[in-house]
C-alpha cells in the first residue's frame, strides 16, 4: 500500500503543478484554448486525492482526515466544473482567487495523506 500511496501523491503533486502553470497562463489571459486540458487535469488531480483518502482510510488514518480530503475534492471538483457561472462580471476575480486557494488546498490534502499514510505503523503498508 506505501506504493500505491506514494504513486498516488506523485500523481497528485504532477497534476497540481500542471494546474498552477496553467492557471497562471490563463490568469495573464495566454493559452486559454488549454480550458479543457486544465480540467482535465484537475479532475485527474480529485480523483487521485480520493483515492488516496481510501488508501489512508484502509491504512488506519484517522477518520477524519481521509472525510476532509474527500470533502475538500469534491468541493474543488464543484467549484472547478461551475465557476464560470459564480459572480460574473467584475467581480468574478474573487472566484478566481477562491479557485486557486482551493486547488492548493487539494495539492495539500494530499500532501498530508501522504505524509500520514508513511507514519502510520501499521502491518498492512509493508507490501
Amino acid at each position: 500500500m506505501r506504493i500505491t500511496a506514494t504513486v498516488l501523491q506523485m500523481i497528485v503533486r504532477i497534476c497540481g503543478l500542471i494546474q498552477i502553470v496553467l492557471g497562471l497562463l490563463f490568469w495573464s489571459n495566454n493559452a486559454r484554448m488549454l480550458v479543457p486540458v486544465h480540467m482535465l487535469v484537475g479532475t485527474l488531480l480529485v480523483v487521485s486525492l480520493i483515492a488516496l483518502a481510501v488508501v489512508a482510510a484502509l491504512a488506519g488514518v484517522k477518520m477524519g482526515f481521509v472525510v476532509l480530503a474527500i470533502v475538500w475534492g469534491l468541493v474543488t471538483l464543484l467549484l472547478g466544473l461551475t465557476q464560470t457561472q459564480l459572480l460574473p462580471g467584475t467581480a468574478h476575480w474573487i472566484i478566481q482567487v477562491l479557485h486557486l486557494l482551493i486547488g492548493l488546498g487539494a495539492i495539500g490534502q494530499g500532501e498530508n495523506l501522504g505524509r500520514r499514510i508513511k507514519q502510520t505503523p501499521s502491518p498492512a503498508l509493508q507490501a
